[in-house]
């Protein structure tokens, strides 16, 4: 199959930064996988695209969680309380392992049509609608993790666990979903705030163990990073995940707003990322990120939806969100390639998705054609700003999961 139109290229750097460029041309699919990338012509032939049409890699959100989907707009309230008052009952409903199988088809049904093929996702503590997340995510052709909650301490009852039934079940999610798979789990302590140091100690021997990627949150408000010091005698948030042997190169922690110069050393030294939610952020009134101070420290950055705390399931409207709250506190801001590259290829890395992300032969053929009913290209100097600040979602005519179409207008998985 043959898909042509307006490519986005990606121009990646090593320290992990990039820019991405639009060119006419198109790609050539064969087997699943992107076998040619040609760059001038756009030929009158192709069987899916044209001269308006964009031809990108899918969107990888870097940081969701699947039951909170239905809980969208609960405003007004402070992380904890939020968390209390709306998050866990509604991830109580995951008790049902039929309603978690319901709700994680309808999302990742819902994440295609905005045009995202990756993710690296929370499930809850309960462990068969956790494998069930992931059973679907994989028929269905997701690339990317999804993890069981672990906790152990300050939630309901109905959410907490013995720490060692968690490691079990975790390390057997890891065994049935190991690291190279494309749908791997994930070592998913929630925070350090619901797990007791044993119970974060063993998520660090598992994931080291497994090769796992590791997904928390870290220092999303000021509140948090009170309540951690007086549960860890003192010490500091990115102290706490070191000592339990939960920092490193495969370690995403979600928001990271609340960070000293301490803290984005040992990040930078480690190899971690920072997960930026940026629509979350301003939702809960966390904070803002700033991630000129982040990059200047060369700490890794992927960017997340944080839904159900995010609003916007769109990976595009995320990005936006991205470069307004950097301009609202005035210390540099991404411009529209970097906020491109930062949702296809930059969070594709970060992830150590190596076959995703890109228009790359050799790489998955998870790609979006959209058409923008604007003139986005005949009337500006920079058209991927155009694209990222005038975004509608209707534009996207064809969702492909390894040169599969999974997503139409008009129709569902």
């Amino acid at each position: 199959m043959i898909v042509a139109g307006q490519l986005l290229l990606d121009e990646s750097n090593r320290d992990g930064t990039g820019m991405c460029r639009i060119e006419p041309g198109f790609i050539r699919i064969d087997d699943s996988h992107i076998v040619d990338v040609q760059v001038g012509d756009i030929p009158k032939t192709a069987e899916l695209g044209d001269a308006q049409t964009l031809v990108s890699p899918g969107m990888i959100d870097a940081h969701l969680h699947f039951p909170q989907f239905d809980m969208i707009g609960a405003h007004g309230m402070p992380l904890l309380d939020w968390l209390s008052g709306v998050t866990f009952p509604e991830e109580m409903r995951w008790a049902d392992e039929d309603y978690a199988k319901a709700m994680s088809r309808r999302v990742i049904n819902q994440l295609l049509s905005f045009g995202t093929t990756g993710i690296c996702a929370y499930a809850t503590v309960h462990h068969q609608s956790a494998r069930a997340a992931l059973q679907i995510a994989d028929e269905i052709g997701l690339r990317g993790a999804i993890g069981q909650v672990l906790m152990d301490r300050n939630a309901p009852e109905e959410l907490c666990r013995d720490r060692n039934q968690l490691l079990d079940e975790a390390a057997t999610l890891c065994d049935e979903f190991p690291a190279h798979s494309n749908m791997a789990s994930a070592v998913t302590p929630r925070f350090a705030i619901s797990c007791t140091e044993p119970l974060l100690e063993g998520a660090g021997r598992l994931a080291s163990q497994s090769g796992a990627i590791v997904q928390t949150h870290l220092a999303e408000t000021v509140n948090e990073c009170q309540v951690v010091s007086e549960l860890f005698d003192g010490r500091d948030y990115v102290d706490v995940y070191e000592s339990a042997g939960l920092l490193g190169n495969r370690s995403v922690f979600g928001h990271g707003i609340h960070l000293g110069p301490r803290d984005r050393a040992k990040l930078k030294q480690a190899g971690a990322t920072i997960a930026h939610c940026p629509t979350a952020n301003s939702f809960l009134r966390s904070g803002t990120m700033d991630r000129e101070q982040l990059t200047s420290d060369t700490v890794s950055i992927a960017i997340g939806s944080d839904i159900g705390a995010g609003y916007e399931r769109s990976m595009v409207r995320v990005a936006r969100a991205m470069i307004e709250a950097a301009a609202l506190i005035g210390n540099g801001f991404p411009d529209a390639g970097t906020a491109w590259h930062t949702i296809t290829a930059g969070n594709a890395d970060h992830l150590r998705l190596s076959d995703v992300g890109r228009l790359r032969i050799g790489h998955r053929a998870d790609i979006v054609l959209s058409r923008p009913d604007i003139p986005w290209l005949e009337r500006n100097q920079n058209p991927l700003a155009t694209l990222m600040f005038a975004w509608d979602d209707r534009w996207i005519q064809n969702v492909l999961l390894r040169g599969r179409s999974v997503y139409q207008p008009t129709s569902r998985m």
